[in-house]
């Protein structure tokens, strides 16, 4: 078969640089290697260090913003030329400058955010090419991306000061302790029955079967409470071991600790709130960036709230995704298999040769690989600044997050294709399930490219 001509656009000098030893392991170094740029023939592959966020600040008290909701002046906790980490060293730590695109950015975003009804398009056009990381706008776009927020500014108070309160009557009727409910339940019932008589203990006959701890049945309280322990046992394994090298979500300082219990509240919360799903493993990697962004929010007041709007958020994202995790669905037209079907059917379209080696010659299953990338939304294999810059795009795709997913994740290969066309069976699981650090910019570029050639 012949092989199909490279598109001219991938052959583009602007995105060629010489591809150097998988430097995975040196993600997060303070040291970061430098790239040289060349002219290449050959399809490229960028092996760019990213930008690497600087870890939050080390407790909320520290922040002291003069910043207000209703200026929009806004700062970002990943603002490489912030001031508060400066006692805080993280891994994560590669001071950068600010590119003129991302001022122009940041000026349109904040002049969209002072209208009185946002323009949800051309809030969508501006922040699919990244929100600024020092602009510090990205808590409110994402809420008004994900649905959270209303275009309407007038509406805003109103509609989050609804929600929180929801989220707080959530907490206190799932997080409650079977005991407590039924200290609860037995003083309504001493004080209905003191009311028809003046005195005297409950009855045997009062304490109802559901109210005792070595119940069976169904309605039991206590019966549901032991079954959610399993799986609130497991979310506090997850939660642990989320981030491990962020100081926001790991260690025993007390921010980490604060943080770490906001997470596993909205998870349980959601997992007694979805019976048909409960908690699945990953989702605690999703809800990180989402707590992330709103927890380092600048102004005070939405930073304090930021469980409960992590929540709504996390359900609203999730609500695009949620057959992913549902086992049952899993060989379903909605399931994860069939979405990686569309994954390597996409990449055939696009790159039949490419898809060929793979599937073909080296049997490698797009599953391998291709599974986590689309349950866990690239989190892991990308550090979490870029992550951050990914979601960016995702999220402001008016269809769904998961379309555009699929392109990146086939700008993905593509970025790669001369080492996997090189590659056998387990040198490309290999490089597939360690993603090499990448140009993000130059990444959903080419995801962008695929996007204009579907619709073409």
């Amino acid at each position: 078969m012949a092989k199909e001509r490279i598109p001219d656009w991938l052959n583009s000098s602007l995105w060629s640089t010489t591809p150097s030893v998988d430097d995975r392991l040196h993600r997060f170094s303070l040291s970061p290697t430098t790239t040289t740029t060349t002219a290449a023939a050959a399809v490229s592959e960028p092996i760019v260090q990213p930008t690497v966020p600087v870890s939050p600040p080390a407790a909320a008290s520290r922040r002291q913003p003069t910043v207000t909701s209703q200026k929009y002046e806004f700062r970002d906790p990943i603002d490489k030329n912030s001031n508060n980490n400066s006692n805080d060293n993280d891994q994560n730590a590669s001071p950068t400058g600010v590119s003129p695109d991302d001022i122009s950015r940041q000026a349109q975003l904040l002049a969209e955010l002072s209208k009185k009804v946002v323009n949800f398009r051309e809030l969508r056009r501006i922040a699919s090419q990244g929100i600024p990381d020092g602009a510090g706008i990205r808590s409110t776009v994402w809420k008004l991306l994900l649905g959270y927020l209303p275009p309407d500014r007038l509406q805003w108070s109103s509609e989050l000061a609804k929600k929180r309160s929801e989220y707080k009557q959530f907490k206190e009727e799932l997080l409650m302790n079977p005991t407590e409910i039924t200290r609860k339940l037995e003083k309504s019932a001493v004080d209905d029955h003191s009311k028809s008589e003046s005195s005297g203990p409950l009855s045997r006959s009062q304490v109802t079967h559901g109210e005792h701890p070595l119940s069976l049945g169904e309605s039991s309280i206590w019966n549901q409470f032991f079954q959610d322990t399993e799986i609130i046992e497991q979310i506090d394994r997850d939660v642990k071991r989320t981030h491990p090298d962020m100081h926001f979500f790991s260690g025993d300082s007390p921010l980490a600790k604060s943080n770490q219990d906001a997470l596993k509240d909205i998870l349980i919360v959601f997992a007694k709130l979805n019976p048909g799903i409960r908690y699945v493993q990953g989702m605690n990697e999703i809800l990180a960036p989402l707590f992330y962004v709103f927890r380092n929010d600048p102004d005070e007041e939405m930073a304090a709230a930021a469980e409960a709007d992590s929540f709504f958020c996390f359900v609203e994202l999730l609500s695009g995704f949620r057959d992913h995790f549902c086992k049952q669905l899993d060989n379903s037209t909605v399931g994860i298999r069939s979405t990686i079907s569309r994954l390597s059917q996409f990449l055939k379209e696009h790159d039949e040769e490419l898809w060929r080696h793979l599937e073909i010659t080296t049997k490698v299953n797009p599953q391998f690989y291709a599974f986590r990338w689309i349950t866990l939304l690239l989190t892991q294999e990308f550090n979490f600044a870029d992550s951050l810059h990914i979601w960016d795009t995702l999220l402001s795709d008016p269809e769904g997050p998961l379309e555009t997913l699929l392109r990146v994740c086939c700008a993905m290969l593509i970025l790669v294709r001369r080492r996997l066309l090189a590659g056998d069976f387990t040198s490309n699981l290999k490089l597939l399930q360690n993603y090499p650090s990448s140009n993000i910019s130059h990444l959903l570029y080419v995801a962008n490219k695929l996007h204009s050639q579907a619709s073409n």
